[in-house]
């Protein structure tokens, strides 16, 4: 366990260069995943709707998702279509990428108000699915059956992610703490970060199997590694008179770990051989990115606070 203050570096000539997207007015875009196709899937939360986006011309087509639509988090499973946690729906749903066909696969009548939020597939090929209402799920897309349980601490689940071994994680905003589910099982149990009350918010893994997860209340990146069960946190804001908001973390080519901060108006790349980091500023103030995602030269965000979506295009 430990803690360092990282160093600022300048930004580095893999960034070639930030480009925002505009989406409907009033959408509200909040999660994003790259498309098989060259697109970009993204919820429009707002608006009840699962959007694409062309990255060459701009252009977008909806999908509406049904009423009382409130989409989250969108991902793009084993079959190529994307999967959304609504919590306006209390559903799972699943768009089918080249009819547009929408199928949902509700909760359970006893498990209301699940504030559905982020979901990930295992090494099997079923879905694991988060509610900051106080649970967890999956979900067998072959069969439709679906198992809801209750999470530890009571609510608070938000991100969550597989690891290359197939071990699935969560983190809890809360409940501050990270969970292990047993996806035999579906049982989880808690990793607590150093931190009393940090605020746990998204979780991904890098190549090495380590957990890298964004500490909101207390403006730190922390990693894991289940291997040693070791803890270490990053301050992330150098500066005395404001503490760092970040939100979204996803760990891309070369293990360069990629985070939001609200409070900088910025995605960071945080390298973790050097355990420094650089800021790259968003050109639309209050854009509120909530989650990033990426593939080979990209990095997606949703800017949920003035209806773009922006990329990062790396160069060699």
């Amino acid at each position: 366990m430990g803690e360092g203050l990282p160093a600022q570096k300048p930004p580095g000539p893999m960034l070639t260069r930030m480009q925002e997207y505009p989406v409907g007015r009033g959408q509200g875009p909040h999660d994003v995943a790259p498309a098989a196709d060259g697109g970009v899937w993204y919820t429009a939360q707002r608006s009840g709707e699962l959007g694409w986006l062309d990255s060459k011309t701009g252009a977008t087509r909806m999908v509406k998702l049904g009423a009382g639509s409130a989409p989250h988090g969108v991902i793009v499973g084993p079959d190529g279509a994307p999967w959304v946690t609504d919590g306006g729906l209390n559903a799972i749903v699943r768009v089918d990428p080249a009819t547009n066909a929408v199928r949902r696969f509700d909760l359970p009548a006893s498990r209301p108000n699940a504030n559905l939020n982020t979901a990930t597939f295992d090494r099997a090929g079923s879905l694991w699915f988060t509610g900051e209402g106080g649970i967890y799920g999956t979900l067998d897309p072959r069969t439709g059956a679906m198992a809801v349980f209750d999470a530890p601490r009571g609510a608070g689940p938000y991100g969550i992610a597989t690891t290359a071994s197939g071990e699935v994680y969560f983190a809890s905003l809360a409940g501050s703490y990270v969970g292990r589910i047993d996806v035999a099982t579906g049982r989880a149990s808690v990793l607590d970060p150093p931190t009393p009350g940090q605020g746990a918010r998204r979780v991904w893994p890098d190549s090495c199997g380590r957990l890298w997860i964004t500490e909101w209340n207390v403006g730190k990146l922390a990693s894991y590694d289940p291997a040693t069960k070791s803890w270490h946190e990053y301050v992330l804001d150098l500066s005395s008179h404001r503490t760092a908001q970040p939100y979204a973390v996803y760990v891309g080519e070369g293990d360069v770990v990629w985070i939001t901060d609200f409070a900088q108006n910025a995605i960071l790349d945080f390298d973790i051989a050097s355990g420094t980091y650089s800021g790259h500023p968003i050109p639309t103030a209050g854009a509120e990115v909530r989650q990033l995602a990426g593939r080979t030269g990209e990095i997606w965000g949703a800017e949920s606070g003035t209806d773009k979506l922006v990329v990062i295009r790396l160069g060699p």
